[in-house]
């Protein structure tokens, strides 16, 4: 059987917008990042600029070593899989991802050298210290717990390893937050992110001396419709419970627009939190 073939019923031998908001289920968030494998790596610059931050961080721990085993956590179309692979051409490398669909795409865009598994972050059906590396960019914001990621993470890791994680916070897109808010009171059209104290609490506890690096970042648009195409082209569009079942009117569309904050030039910011974190297992598993 095929690598990309392999899902989570074969356990494989790989040697805010409103504070009740509550994170969406993982059918819902599988599927609709499975609709947008497709134009996913066009609208990605967030995801690359997030992602090439871990790979200088790790590269510059691995001076005179090299790792053998790569876990790519929540890869999507395999970009970082992929960049990660050339990064270490002797490693192997593996790709895991909640959606089918983005796994699918990965493997039909790389070549028989890496490996890919369609699973679920909070259940890794993965030997315990089985890698070198495990990175994840932009993934666990979509998780209930991300403590429940972290420590499979940890459970993964072979003695000094290394994890690399980035994540986003509460306050992202809070542009876009208070543009819904004054156009459609009450009814939120933005995903929920966890805030940097319930973050450091989760990594605290499942990462004993994890370092917490937090930054705003900032992407420009043409407008808030482009900034809205781009999180469709993502899967990254509003996944809560409470989000209308119908096509939001296009008054409110229109009003949303009016309100978003302009540049002088006519375009528009979106903000957001961003966090890295990176932890190195102890040297021996007597010392975890």
């Amino acid at each position: 059987m095929s690598a990309a073939a392999r899902t989570l019923a074969e356990p494989t031998d790989l040697d805010a917008a409103v504070a009740d908001t509550e994170i969406a289920d993982k059918l819902l968030i599988a599927r609709q990042f499975g609709k947008a494998c497709g134009t996913y790596e066009q609208a990605s610059r967030l995801q690359r600029r997030m992602g090439e931050a871990m790979c200088r961080t790790l590269e510059s721990g691995y001076e005179g070593s090299r790792p053998l085993r790569i876990l790519d956590l929540g890869c999507g179309t395999g970009w970082f899989t992929r960049r990660l692979a050339n990064l270490w051409p002797s490693a192997r490398v593996t790709g895991v991802d909640l959606s089918p669909e983005m796994i699918r795409k990965a493997s039909e865009q790389s070549g028989p050298e890496l490996d890919w598994l369609v699973a679920d972050a909070d259940a890794l059906p993965l030997r315990d210290h089985s890698f070198d590396i495990v990175f994840s960019n932009l993934m666990i914001q979509w998780c209930a717990d991300p403590g429940q990621v972290l420590a499979q993470c940890r459970r993964l890791l072979k003695p000094g390893g290394r994890l690399m994680v980035s994540t986003l916070l509460d306050g992202t897109l809070h542009e876009l937050v208070g543009a819904w808010a004054a156009a459609d009171p009450g009814q939120p059209h933005v995903n929920r992110f966890e805030s940097e104290s319930f973050l450091r609490e989760r990594v605290t506890d499942e990462l004993p001396g994890a370092s917490i690096d937090t930054r705003t970042l900032q992407l420009s648009y043409t407008s808030p419709m482009a900034l809205a195409a781009e999180l469709r082209q993502l899967g990254a569009g509003f996944k809560g419970e409470t989000r209308r079942k119908t096509l939001t009117a296009p008054g409110r569309v229109r009003a949303m627009c009016g309100h978003y904050p302009k540049e002088s030039d006519g375009t528009v910011i979106a903000s957001y939190e961003a966090a890295w974190v990176h932890w190195r297992a102890a040297e021996s598993l007597s010392q975890s």
